[in-house]
């Protein structure tokens, strides 16, 4: 099964509202679509959505980073070599882990295609069916309790709700807000996305636990490189703390285990470089007790049936947060998972299930 092809398309699809965090506002959401061909007839499906502030990439970037570096690399090589052929595509550049993250889940794909298994039995099968939570958009405490209030009656019983973007004491009243609207059974996360001190990290949170305001996690509290300041929020308080844009690499991983800078780790495709990178990550903490969530970029349906495949398909993943296509204007996605409100279920058809992307005006067919 040897590799014939890479193509890449752009795509760009509109989203319901604005996203938006402490880090970025998006109004429209923008990928790269990767195609891999084998010469036994075989199509495998990728995407990488840039994302500037997080990854430092941009759809010149990765498309540019697959073509001109990755596509000479692995042209010709058998996907039977996969062990190899993970290893190269990881050295071939220095980041560009989104780029990577594409490729890598479209060789995940034609390999589960070449075995005739959905992909997360491929990698495991531990699960066949998983839950979302939905994220609240940073705004006004009014217009947060608001949306709040519409995702609970649309089904969803744990809301990621994004802060960190204004002062602390605006923060508070935003969370508050929300739970006093939704009451005290549905499950908050909150997200800051790195945009608290420390101190500043371990104030609110103690203030949200003096007020039982019942929050599960916060994830990313404080700037991805201050581990040291990670660790000084984990050790002071109650909540769990998860990290996110603090773990990239397995390596970054480690240290986090070691010095137990965190109770959690968010391991994202398009930060770890795919598939084949996220599985060390999450066996690192898995060894470590140290339990993971599989999260996402704003990406498509398809870039997030492999997410989901890949976090089904280990028992150490236990949360999951997959909401951007329930944000978008439109599907471009044929196959693929299938979402009934929060649940998630998967079709029964090898690789990722995707027979056709709709690319601006055109059908690619798989």
């Amino acid at each position: 099964m040897n590799i014939t092809n890479i193509d890449t398309y752009k795509v760009s699809v509109p989203l319901i509202k604005p996203f938006k965090t402490a880090l970025r506002t998006v109004v429209v959401a923008e990928s790269i679509i990767v195609k891999v061909t084998c010469d036994n007839g075989i199509i495998g499906w990728g995407e990488a959505p840039p994302t500037h502030v997080i990854t430092g990439e941009s759809l010149a970037s990765i498309e540019a980073a697959i073509q001109q570096v990755m596509k000479p690399a692995l042209l010709g090589k058998s996907l039977l070599n996969y062990e190899a052929i993970f290893h190269e595509l990881s050295a071939v550049l220095v980041g560009n882990s989104s780029a990577k993250a594409a490729v890598d889940m479209a060789l995940y794909d034609c390999l589960a295609q070449n075995c005739r298994l959905p992909l997360y039995q491929f990698l495991g099968g531990h699960k066949d069916e998983i839950e979302t939570d939905f994220t609240v958009s940073v705004n006004g405490p009014e217009e947060m309790g608001e949306d709040a209030v519409r995702y609970v009656q649309q089904g969803f019983d744990v809301l990621k709700v994004k802060v960190g973007k204004d002062d602390i004491a605006t923060d508070l009243k935003r969370i508050a807000e929300i739970r006093k609207r939704i009451g005290n059974e549905i499950k908050i996360r909150l997200d800051a996305n790195q945009g608290w001190q420390p101190k500043e990290a371990i104030r609110i949170i103690r203030k949200m636990e003096d007020l039982n305001l019942n929050i599960e996690l916060v994830e990313q509290p404080v700037k991805a490189h201050d581990l040291e300041g990670l660790k000084q929020v984990t050790d002071a308080v109650e909540t769990l703390i998860m990290a996110d844009e603090s773990v990239f690499t397995p390596k970054q991983a480690l240290e986090v285990v070691k010095s137990r800078s965190a109770d959690l780790i968010n391991i994202k495709l398009m930060k770890a470089g795919g598939i084949y990178q996220a599985t060390i990550i999450n066996q690192l903490a898995e060894v470590s007790g140290m339990e993971c969530m599989v999260g996402s970029m704003i990406e498509t349906r398809l870039g997030i049936t492999a997410a989901a495949h890949f976090a089904a398909s280990k028992k150490n993943i236990t949360r999951f947060d997959f909401d951007a296509p329930l944000m978008l204007a439109k599907d471009i996605v044929d196959g693929g998972i299938q979402y009934n409100g929060r649940k998630i279920t998967f079709l029964n058809r090898a690789g990722l299930g995707i027979s056709q992307i709709h690319v601006e005006g055109e059908v690619v067919h798989g």
